[in-house]
């Protein structure tokens, strides 16, 4: 199995991935990552005030990247 990791970005922010994962297929390898981005997008609504996001994931190897997914929301607040 090819080790794969999962670097975040949010807005300007890279944070890398050290550890990876073990994974056999390139749709385990993308199931993956729209879980992670999934939960970055649940986390980043609570914090969110009424400013746009972009999060993503870019996925690597040992040899490069793989794969890139985004996501991208905007909160806007009417009235209160």
């Amino acid at each position: 199995m090819r080790r794969y990791y999962f670097d975040l970005i949010e807005g300007d922010e890279i944070f890398p991935d050290e550890e990876g994962l073990e994974l056999s297929t390139i749709a385990k390898v993308q199931e993956q990552a729209a879980r992670s981005l999934a939960d970055m997008a649940r986390d980043a609504v609570r914090t969110l005030g009424g400013d746009s996001q972009q999060l993503s994931i870019e996925v690597r190897d040992d040899s490069g990247p793989v794969l890139h997914l985004k996501f991208t929301f905007a909160v806007e607040r009417r009235g209160h």
